[in-house]
């Protein structure tokens, strides 16, 4: 075992040439499988609460009774103001008219609320987005207004449907909770036109973040603990609750506070609980799997699932409560249950943070913490990091990869020995470890200048208008099929050398490794999805002049063709078409995040994936000239 060791230490080929390839393959293999091992019982873990003061379900809850009646009435009044039945069929399209907006602050009033509105505006790819949020504050008898909790009834829900039901419910909670004097906190009501920019506009406007466009709000309140969004938007009753949790940017509420939702709803409400949109969950490997690859996707593409989401970015945890179903839960229901968890929130002694903030759940009971998933992702960038090393040592000496592990003081230095030139031909030639000075200005300017290069379509996809997005996709996708060819040439014609070319390759992955493995640590998703659509980069390279032309060409034209396949525009227009939704749409939503929500998975893919996949283009294409 020795002597077999000591004869691959003594091949340069294979410790600058192979293991890197090889141990590049093995991580990210390693980084994929340990991803699918992660839905296994011994390397997840079931759902606990960190926070004692929580006591979730530990009190009663007493929204019952009369006040249905008091939501049946609310209900009728606004019904009125809507001019139609309050049918699904009729609310599709409702618009939330001043009337009914005065009627909503009448309502808060009546109930002993101090009341205040809002005025905003967003303009995005073209699209102005304006509305006017009402908000009411009760303030805690208990209390000294310095901490407050956000309950959120937007009039549209995040998929546009009309929360009537929702609204109303809000209503009566408000009324019901003035109330109560056991109140340590201040309790806000917010209710906006909708749940993409009614929510952000108050948040923002509340830390006194808000664009020129948004009004200040002339009401506050002090810190906020939490926040729960009520979504209820048909008028039959529901079987069980989805929890939404997703926020920007893959942000993710405290463990706490979802294990409280789903303690308080099934424990003690008895109502069931679902997430992720899996409606059928059995505790297979199957179905948690894919409950973990639904929340990776939503966490990657870092847009924002709800009205909750706006309040991430301030370390402000918060989820939305859906209803969903058709079963024997009525409004009262979920009525205690945002009581339950109201009153454990209310019981708080300082901010939720001893739970999790990075995690993967995979059911309602069961998670991944960030010490287990980890890994996964650090392995796919790490393979990066390691060819990025082996190509700079591989440019360190005159004669190509120096056998300096084979020659040992005790030989003789000028013994023949087979050595790795900078154009990967074994060549006899004298062993030597002389060093030779790197030409680091080219591969500098060039990977640099990519870099800053991405800033280009990172600007024009975000403030183009929305009817503009396809054909931009369109556009985009031949200059990326003509610019590595461009580029190919002007190294060719440069006569750039083949130190050169390795460095090239060696500075892109290095950045490339670096901003991934960091990624990882803040959008685990984001970072492991990216790394697999850039692995092909760390095996393709430019094929040198010695190698028979008909192979040479023919490599060079199908490493162009699937690296093109890759493309971030070829991937986006792959993945509207699995999904079924036009390229527009979610090119409007993605600029829409930017403007609105402070989304940078743009940043992401044009200034990290984008400038590394013309870097592997170039170097391929490199060979056809």
């Amino acid at each position: 075992m020795t002597a077999a060791f000591r004869k691959l230490r003594n091949n340069p080929q294979f410790l600058f040439i192979r293991l890197p390839y090889i141990l590049s393959l093995l991580c990210i293999v390693a980084g994929v499988v340990w991803l699918f091992l992660l839905p296994l019982d011994d390397y997840s873990r079931k759902n606990y609460i960190s926070e004692n003061a929580l006591l979730p379900g530990q009190v009663h809850a007493y929204f019952s009774g009369s006040e249905q009646h008091i939501f049946r009435g609310y209900k009728k009044e606004l019904e009125s103001l809507l001019g139609n039945d309050g049918s699904e069929e009729g609310q599709k399209n409702e618009e939330r008219t001043p009337v009914i907006t005065d009627k909503i602050q009448s309502i808060l009033r009546a109930a002993g609320l101090k009341v205040a509105t809002q005025e905003y505006e967003y303009t995005s790819s073209g699209i102005t987005h304006q509305g006017e949020n009402i908000y009411a504050i009760i303030q805690a008898p208990r209390g000294d207004a310095t901490e407050a909790i956000v309950l959120v009834a937007a009039w549209k829900t995040v998929d546009g449907g009309l929360n009537l039901n929702g609204v109303t419910l809000a209503l009566t909670l408000a009324r019901y909770f003035k109330r109560w004097s056991l109140w340590s906190k201040d309790i806000i009501f917010v209710l906006p036109p909708d749940s993409k920019t009614g929510t952000q506009a108050w948040i923002d406007a509340y830390h006194d973040m808000q664009p020129s466009t948004v009004q200040p709000l002339p009401l506050k309140s002090g810190a906020l603990q939490g926040g729960l969004v009520i979504e209820y938007p048909f008028n039959h009753r529901f079987e069980n609750i989805h929890i939404v949790y997703d926020g920007v940017n893959g942000q993710l509420p405290n463990l706490d506070l979802f294990n409280t939702a789903v303690s308080i709803a099934g424990g003690q409400m008895g109502i069931g609980t679902r997430l992720q949109e899996m409606w059928d969950h059995n505790g297979s490997y199957e179905k948690r799997l894919q409950t973990m690859l639904r929340g990776m996707v939503k966490q990657g593409f870092g847009y924002a699932t709800g009205a909750h989401s706006s309040f991430m970015p301030y370390h402000i945890d918060a989820i939305t409560l859906q209803t969903h179903g058709n079963g024997w839960q009525d409004e009262m229901a979920l009525g205690r249950t945002v009581e339950g968890l109201t009153r454990s929130l209310n019981n708080l002694l300082e901010h939720l943070h001893q739970s999790f903030f990075f995690y993967l759940l995979m059911q309602t009971h069961r998670f991944v913490s960030i010490g287990t998933y980890l890994p996964s992702a650090m392995l796919i960038a790490g393979n990066f990091t390691i060819m990025a090393i082996a190509l700079w040592l591989r440019t360190g000496y005159s004669q190509g990869t120096p056998n300096a592990v084979a020659a040992t003081k005790d030989e003789k230095n000028s013994e023949k020995a087979p050595l790795i030139s900078q154009d990967n031909d074994v060549v006899e030639q004298e062993t030597t470890n002389k060093a030779a000075e790197r030409q680091l200005a080219l591969p500098l300017t060039l990977v640099v200048g990519l870099h800053l290069l991405g800033l280009i379509p990172l600007y024009i996809f975000n403030n183009l208008s929305h009817g503009n997005y396809t054909l931009a996709t369109l556009i985009s996708i031949v200059t990326n099929a003509l610019l590595p060819l461009l580029l190919a040439a002007l190294l060719s014609r440069n006569s750039t050398t083949t130190q050169q070319t390795h460095l090239i390759k060696s500075l892109s992955l290095l950045l490339l490794g670096l901003f991934l493995s960091t990624l990882a640590t803040l959008n685990f998703s984001l970072s492991f999805m990216i790394g697999l659509l850039c692995a092909p980069l760390s095996f393709m390279h430019r094929i040198f002049a010695e190698t028979a032309p008909v192979l040479r060409y023919t490599l060079s034209i199908a490493g162009l063709v699937f690296l093109n396949i890759l493309s971030p525009p070829v991937v986006l227009l792959a993945g509207c078409a699995y999904v079924g939704v036009s390229v527009e749409t979610v090119l409007t939503e993605a600029a829409f995040g930017w403007d609105v929500w402070g989304m940078w998975t743009q940043v992401v893919v044009w200034c990290v994936w984008w400038p590394a996949w013309v870097v592997g283009g170039a170097l391929v294409g490199a060979s056809l000239f």
